[in-house]
């Protein structure tokens, strides 16, 4: 069976999706999880740029890397490279659904929907630090739903 393939996707691809992507990355290779996981935004204001530098920051005082990822966009290739792109929150849900080409396998899912402490509402969002602040939280939450995504991954097999 083949390593899953995953996209985490938020709005410009310098916070949240890159950091689930390192955060997911380094769990499931201390797990020895063969997965394949990249990240991308919805909008392309930052193509090229490293993560912001206070999620940078945060994510290294978690112990977690994000300084050789740049920010790309999602592109209609990505709905049949990946498996499951995981939305950051439900405009990129809803933004994704309207980038869909049709005819790709790919789901759409929210990433919070892995959260144990995940819920309904705005609380379904992983929360954008760009404006609001809190990059401390956001990397805790982020760490806390890749743990039961890779969880719920290996007890159903597929990773």
């Amino acid at each position: 069976m083949p390593a899953p393939r995953l996209l985490f996707v938020c709005l410009g691809n310098i916070c949240r999706s890159p950091t689930a992507e390192a955060v997911t990355r380094a769990l499931a290779e201390a797990r020895g999880l063969p997965l394949s996981i990249d990240s991308a935004g919805t909008g392309d204001w930052h193509l090229g740029e490293p993560p912001d530098r206070r999620m940078r920051d945060a994510a290294a005082r978690a112990g977690y890397d994000l300084g050789d990822l740049r920010a790309r966009q999602v592109t209609a290739d990505d709905f049949g490279r990946f498996d499951i792109l995981y939305a950051m929150d439900r405009q990129n849900l809803r933004d994704l659904e309207a980038l869909h080409p049709g005819g790709e396998s790919a789901e759409l899912r929210l990433f919070r929907g892995h959260d144990p402490e995940g819920g309904a509402g705005r609380a379904a969002d992983v929360p954008d630090p760009y404006l609001e602040g809190g990059f401390d939280g956001v990397v805790r939450l982020i760490e806390r739903t890749s743990t039961r995504l890779l969880d719920e991954m290996a007890r159903d097999g597929l990773a």
